[in-house]
This record gives C-alpha cells, structure tokens and sequence, in this order.
C-alpha cells in the first residue's frame, strides 16, 4: 500500500479554473485561518496516506483540470449539530492536464500513478484550448 493517496471531487457550479478561485476567495468558503476549505459530511479513512503530501484534484464541466494540496481535516459541525470533515486546502491552484472524469457523489481516492500531471508553469497562462479538445489530446497523450 502507497503512503500517498490524492482526492477527486467535482466542484459543483464551477465554470473554470478562475470561478473555482473566485469562490474559495470568499469568506464562506474559508476556514477562520482564512485558508480555503471544502466541508464534507465523510471524514476520509485513508487520512494518514491524504496528509502524507496529498491534493484535491478538481473535476470542472467533466474533466480533472486542477489540484490542491491538502493541509489538513478539520472537525467541524453544521447548524445541525452533526460532524463534518473540513478539507483544508493551501491556496494556490495548480493547473493539471485535462482528464475525462464521469459525474460521481462525494469524492473519490486518486492513486498518485493514476493523477494526472501538472502543466509547466509557463502553460498555465497560455490562452487554453477548449476543455473537451484538451481532453481528447491528452487521451491520444499529446497534452
């Protein structure tokens, strides 16, 4: 067993990589340490291995495009009294090759083979190709 796993999860509502930044810029979407965070009701099982250098790789409109790492889970609870898993995220967004991702509940572990990889920093503010093309070159492993 690998100690290091990642997490995939769609970013719901999300548009592009810029709208995923414009709300985790947002209080409501920050812890009190004003870190970006995403709550969810699951605490991971797999906590050790996501903490041992894991990231939240981002599906928007279907396809992985980006990464966070992960820096830590904290315990939160709702207006409802009931225990939640705060995934707390460092800020900066890393762009990654596209990779088809089919709509799932929740989020999924990511073996670190199975990850996609990260685009040169020069690449990540050249005008980008349409999502669904990226996607297919990266498919036929052009991207």
């Amino acid at each position: 067993m690998s100690n290091l796993i990642h997490m995939v999860k769609l970013s719901v509502g999300t548009e592009s990589i810029d709208g995923l930044m414009r709300w985790q810029s947002m209080a409501r979407a920050q812890g009190p340490d004003g870190a970006p965070r995403h709550v969810t009701r699951m605490w991971p099982k797999q906590e050790s291995t996501l903490l041992n250098g894991g990231s939240i790789y981002w599906v928007i409109k279907g396809f992985i495009q980006c990464r966070q790492r992960i820096v830590r889970l904290d315990e939160v609870f709702g207006q409802d009294g009931i225990r939640r898993c705060a995934i707390v995220l460092e800020p900066e967004l890393f762009h990654t090759t596209s990779a088809p991702k089919r709509p799932f509940q929740g989020w999924r572990y990511l073996k670190p083979e199975e990850a996609p990889i990260d685009l040169s920093p020069e690449r990540k503010d050249e005008d980008s190709l349409p999502v669904e093309l990226a996607g297919a070159l990266a498919d036929i492993g052009i991207l």
